[in-house]
């Protein structure tokens, strides 16, 4: 039986992460709950790229990073874990090695 966010009990955070280290899809993490990822489309797609466009053209020159979806946002060390579609990251992440959430 595949592992879907139906059928999975919940879950703490370190469960969550070694759990999803070995999925083939990324998913959501939120209080003990797991869900799965969201469809895209091409509209959604299109607002994605023009929206990390202009974020990168805006912040040139800033020290930020603007990222895509395969990028895990943590909000902290017990969550919620979360790919968003774009977003950006001004702290002194180092290597892409240290980038780790």
């Amino acid at each position: 039986m595949v592992a879907t966010p139906e059928n999975l009990p919940d879950m703490t955070p370190q469960e969550y992460l070694e759990w999803e280290e070995k999925q083939h899809l990324k998913y959501s993490y939120v209080n003990g709950k797991v869900y799965g990822p969201t469809e895209n489309n091409i509209p959604h797609n299109r607002i994605a790229v023009n929206l990390v466009t202009a974020l990168e053209n805006h912040l040139k020159g800033k020290g930020c990073l603007v990222l895509l979806a395969n990028a895990k946002l943590g909000i902290s060390e017990q969550g919620p874990f979360h790919y968003p579609d774009v977003m950006v990251t001004c702290d002194d992440i180092g290597t892409e090695r240290q980038f780790k959430w």
